[in-house]
């Protein structure tokens, strides 16, 4: 593996864990990379509760834009069951004016868990981006093949 190749994995696999963390929060997860003739797959796997917000995220980066797991019919009416029930996100800070919130210790203006910033280096580095999520489990996978 050239030293740019291994750059890019590098920075790949911090931009996935730092995804991960960003959208949902503290978590456990295991991560393992495979590779077959050149072509890397980093593959990241958690259980975790997630609300809109952080699965909109998470489907976001996606190469597709859509969970990988409804690709079926019953896997499709049970993604739209769990979006159903996930929490919705209460953002009522939103209404304090900016320079009131800036004064304020832990302020979520300081704090915001997501920029996307993460995304925009997975879709623009990584070949594919795929993540799924069922019942409270997320599995994603980035691919890049260096030839």
């Amino acid at each position: 593996m050239s030293r740019e190749a291994f750059e890019n994995m590098q920075l790949l696999t911090e931009e996935m864990l730092s995804m991960a963390r960003g959208a949902t929060g503290d978590m456990q997860a295991s991560f393992w990379i495979e590779c077959e003739n050149g072509a890397y797959d980093l593959h990241l796997n958690t259980r975790t509760v997630l609300n809109k917000e952080q699965r909109y995220h998470l489907i976001s980066t996606t190469t597709s834009g859509k969970n990988e797991i409804a690709n079926t019919v019953f896997g499709r009416l049970r993604d739209r069951f769990e979006q159903a029930r996930a929490s919705e996100v209460d953002h009522g800070y939103e209404e304090l004016p900016l320079e009131v919130l800036r004064d304020l210790p832990q302020s979520p203006v300081q704090n915001q868990g997501w920029d996307g910033y993460e995304r925009k280096v997975l879709r623009k580095v990584a070949d594919s981006v795929k993540i799924g999520i069922k019942g409270g489990v997320v599995d994603a996978v980035v691919s890049k093949k260096y030839e």
